[in-house]
Order: C-alpha cells, then sequence, then structure tokens
C-alpha cells in the first residue's frame, strides 16, 4: 500500500458516515465518501480463521484480503478510532450456515464469541469513484439502488472445511466505456481489479439478470453490456455452503468505510 494521505474533507465524510452508522443510520453505501476505500467484513470463530484466510489466499478475485483483526480485536487499522461491530450500516449473524439475523449492532456477537476473528476484504464500491471521476455511469447510484449481487456457477478453491460458488457484482456499463471500465478497475487488484466476465449472464450460470440473489434488481440502459466483478459477498455463498456454528458478515452492499484513500492500493 502506498504512503496516500487522505483529505481532511475526505476524512471528515469517512468518520461522520461511521457515526451515523453506529448511531443505526442503515443505507447502502455505494458513493460514500468519495475516493476512500470501502471492505467487506466476515468474522468467524478462531479455530475457523485459518480456513479463511486459506480460502481467501486461494481466491484473491473474490477475496482480496485488506486487513485481519485477531481475536479480541475490533478497531481496524484503516479507520482508527472504529469498531467493526457498530460502525457497518447493517450486519448478518449466521448460525450453521444459515441467516439468523440482521442487525445494525453486531456487538452482542462478539460478546457471544470473544474470539471472532474479523478480516476485512476489499470492495468494488472503491474503484467505483475511479468510473465516475471518468464519466462512466454507475446504475444503481443513478436510480437509489443497491448494486446487484449473483451467485454463479463457477466454484471457488476450497479451503479445508470452507467451499462455494463465486459471487459476482454486476453494472451495466454503456457499451463504448466498457473498455475505459476494465483499465480503470483493473487498476486496483486489491479490491477485486477487472472484471472476471462481460456479457452473457449465462455463461456463468445466471439464469435471470433481473433476479440477483443480493442486492436490488439492475437498470439496463439500451445500449449497456452487462460486466461482472468478483464480489466480496463470496464469503456469505461459503458460509452458507461450508455451514461454520457462526459468523458474522456485513450485509450486502452495506460495508465498512475506512480512512484510506482509493490510491493508496492503485497500481
Amino acid at each position: 500500500m502506498s504512503a496516500a494521505a487522505a483529505t481532511a474533507a475526505q476524512l471528515a465524510q469517512a468518520r461522520e458516515a461511521r457515526a451515523a452508522y453506529r448511531a443505526g443510520a442503515v443505507a447502502p453505501t455505494s458513493g460514500i465518501a468519495h475516493g476512500l476505500v470501502q471492505a467487506n467484513l466476515i468474522a468467524v470463530p478462531a479455530d475457523w480463521a485459518f480456513e479463511t484466510l486459506l480460502f481467501a489466499q486461494r481466491n484473491p478475485k473474490p477475496m482480496p484480503v485488506l486487513e485481519v483483526l485477531e481475536a479480541g480485536r475490533v478497531e481496524s487499522r484503516l479507520a482508527p478510532g472504529s469498531d467493526v461491530r457498530t460502525d457497518i450500516p447493517a450486519y448478518r449473524v449466521w448460525r450453521d450456515g444459515q441467516l439468523a439475523d440482521e442487525t445494525t449492532d453486531a456487538s452482542a456477537a462478539w460478546e457471544e464469541h470473544p474470539d471472532l476473528v474479523a478480516f476485512l476484504i476489499g470492495c468494488s464500491f472503491t474503484f467505483e469513484a475511479g468510473l465516475v471521476d471518468d464519466g462512466i455511469p454507475i446504475r444503481h447510484r443513478e436510480h437509489d439502488r443497491n448494486v446487484p449481487m449473483y451467485r454463479t456457477s463457477t466454484a471457488c478453491a476450497p479451503a479445508g472445511r470452507l467451499h462455494g460458488e463465486l459471487v459476482v457484482s454486476m453494472r451495466p456499463i454503456p457499451a463504448s466505456r466498457v473498455a475505459d471500465a476494465v483499465t480503470i478497475s483493473g487498476r486496483f487488484p486489491a479490491v477485486h481489479g477487472a472484471p472476471v466476465h462481460i456479457g452473457d449472464p449465462g455463461s456463468l450460470g445466471i439464469a435471470d439478470l433481473g433476479a440477483p440473489e443480493f442486492g436490488d434488481p439492475p437498470v439496463m440502459q439500451e445500449g449497456d453490456v452487462p460486466v461482472f466483478w468478483a464480489c466480496g459477498v463470496t464469503p456469505q455463498a461459503a458460509i452458507m455452503a461450508s455451514r461454520p456454528p457462526f459468523a458474522v458478515t456485513h450485509a450486502p452492499g452495506h460495508m465498512f468505510v475506512t480512512d484510506v484513500p482509493d490510491a493508496a492500493y492503485a497500481l
């Protein structure tokens, strides 16, 4: 990571956002604190932590690890003063692979399992800033929706007890700007990088583009091409497939906003 620093205005926006989420505000975070890195969350009991890290290492496209918070630690080095239990707008609590609860405050989960090891994983919302700055439309922002995300038929490389299918996010991109979107996102391999697929969703095993498993249905305009990026919701698909006894994740589209500028992870 480079020595790039956030501006005072950016830091104020990030801290204001985290404070709002800590106070109970709930909304997708796409576009929040423009130019700052956002992250997905998965937290697992310590005896699942090595396999989670290995799963991420074997599947770096959907699971680029930005930080690991060892058991008992809840403040991210990417956002001094933060608390990963409270500073995300919405959380999911999983038991035996089943979604057990959705909450705006995951403190009780850490009280129940004080050995939770938290992983912050790169998010494609990070490179959206570069797309916007280059004039590429982000349809889900234009229509105040969550980004659509889909489970694919592509298996991730397993690691011990963890296995599952790749999840992708999709952004409709005007055909004339697809190459630019590939180039811009490709500069950020630490936050999923370039797309994994462009065009026909059936090639990924996606039967209905209008029915994403996570997020909201897409808004496609004439001339748009569906472009698919590896997604940090992939760990949630692995939880459903592998059924660990307990886990905590962010709710899809509701990320951890850091104090780190996007440029810190750019090539």
